[in-house]
């Protein structure tokens, strides 16, 4: 049994990360048996889940129409915010006691085992989880899961990890992938619990990310997603010359049809960036550039490395070199320290940047991080209060930015049916707007293009032509 330790965690050499070459060979173990994995959090838990199930998949399991008729379930976590922690311990209760009534397995993986104190947790007081481990060790599912079968596995590693290549995925689709290019985080936002969870930042080689994304191209996806935790830092700790820029700009002579990438920060969204978004019929005019909060001060106090006069900068030079350029974004709404004023100078910066999206967030204290040493002196009605104001902004500015692509023809990747209404289609534009319109399902995974007739703040409505 091994627990995680959020002092050896905190540590950066500076080593060069190791590349392991996995090779896990199939099995009949899982013959007849079925899983589930539920997933929470960030598009890297997401592509985390492809791979666990492809592995299950690989022993030989099925993949259960629920979580409650499985014969293993797992939890992909995120440690994030307050919230997917108490949505993750809720699941664990209702399935702890559909344990009750028959005998399955119960995993919990992903970035809350990372934290020293959910895995002791896990021990002392949720003996009913039968496997425990982290977002370093994921290749070891075959061997954990076997040991699970007999007494309570709890493994994390709280090292800086490796980079791990060739573990089988399970793509959620046909039509899109993501590709990570790096792991891990250096940047130590006050607030943030990612470079513990996730370690030091690990960048792929290109080589390898090259290889990948042309064998999407041979499997006939048509747009990939370039994942990392600030992925514009990629290479920074590789010992060669070459850039998150450089590797754009080869990614973008690939014959794909769309090329995005998440997440940016802003300290490293460089002019060489900007230049070969510039240039490229693929790279999609849609960049997600957190801002956080609109106040230096607070800016300071959660260590973004900024200011907001050069964040404003920055979106300056990318409207003026990057045609029709869609721009979203990250907030996070009663940090410690924030008062009115700060608050005021944050809907200042919306109104200046007229985002056409914002992710908003009420400031949460996790455990670990720096910025929970600080006094959470802004009350839960002065967060949700602020919250409330800064959505109707954001939302109306949404809809003012989606209001101009009325009567205009865009193109549209169709990627599935309607969810709400099965006589809709409903794909995204290169700028990320999505656009449902009438339709049938054979032209799913196709570009077509879409005259819009309609706007709303999240979405529009439009007709073929």
């Amino acid at each position: 049994m091994q627990l995680p330790d959020m002092k050896q965690a905190k540590v950066r050499n500076k080593e060069k990360s190791d590349v392991i070459r996995v090779n896990i060979e199939p099995s009949l173990i899982g013959i007849n048996k079925t899983y589930f994995v539920k997933t929470y959090g960030c598009q890297m838990n997401e592509h985390d889940s492809e791979n666990i199930r492809a592995i299950l998949e690989n022993m030989g399991y099925t993949e259960a129409e629920d979580i409650y008729t499985a014969d293993i379930a797992i939890l992909n976590s995120c440690a994030v915010r307050e919230n997917a922690h108490n949505k993750v311990y809720g699941m664990l209760g209702r399935l702890k006691h559909a344990k009750e009534s028959r005998k399955f397995i119960i995993g919990l993986c992903g970035c809350m085992p990372q934290e020293e104190s959910v895995a002791n947790e896990m021990l002392e007081k949720h003996r009913y989880v039968d496997l425990v481990f982290g977002t370093h060790n994921i290749n070891k599912l075959p061997g954990l899961l076997d040991e699970a079968f007999k007494k309570q596995k709890i493994e994390i590693f709280s090292k800086e990890g490796s980079v791990i290549e060739n573990l089988p995925v399970k793509r959620d689709s046909n039509i899109k992938a993501s590709v990570n290019i790096m792991y891990g985080c250096d940047n130590f936002c006050t607030y943030c619990i990612i470079p513990f969870t996730r370690g030091a930042q690990r960048s792929r080689v290109k080589e390898d990310i090259i290889l990948e994304i042309k064998e999407l191209i041979k499997e006939g996806y048509q747009e990939i997603t370039l994942l990392g935790q600030n992925v514009n830092a990629y290479a920074k700790d590789l010992d060669n010359d070459y850039s998150f820029s450089d590797l754009l700009a080869e990614i973008s002579n690939l014959n794909i049809l769309r090329v995005r990438f998440l997440t940016s920060h802003p300290w490293d969204f460089t002019d060489e960036m900007i230049g070969v978004i510039k240039k490229s019929k693929n790279i999609v005019p849609h960049i997600h550039l957190p801002v956080q909060a609109g106040s230096n001060k607070i800016l300071k106090l959660m260590g973004r490395k900024y200011t907001k006069e050069e964040y404003l900068l920055l979106i300056k030079k990318i409207r003026n070199s990057i045609k029709d350029v869609a721009i979203t974004t990250d907030i996070i709404v009663g940090f410690p320290g924030e008062t009115k004023k700060d608050f005021l100078e944050t809907i200042s910066l919306v109104k200046k940047c007229e985002f056409d999206l914002a992710y908003t967030f009420l400031y949460s204290k996790r455990s670990g991080t720096p910025a929970a040493l600080l006094e959470d002196d802004v009350s839960k009605e002065q967060k949700t209060e602020r919250l409330k104001k800064l959505n109707v902004l954001v939302n109306s500015l949404a809809l003012k930015n989606n209001e101009k692509y009325l009567g205009k023809k865009v193109k549209v990747l169709i990627e599935n049916i309607n969810p709400k209404n099965n006589e809709l289609i409903s794909g995204y534009t290169d700028t990320f707007k999505l656009v449902n319109l009438v339709g049938d399902k054979e032209k799913i995974g196709k570009v077509i293009t879409v005259k819009i007739t309609e706007a709303k703040s999240f979405s529009l409505n439009g007709e073929e032509v």
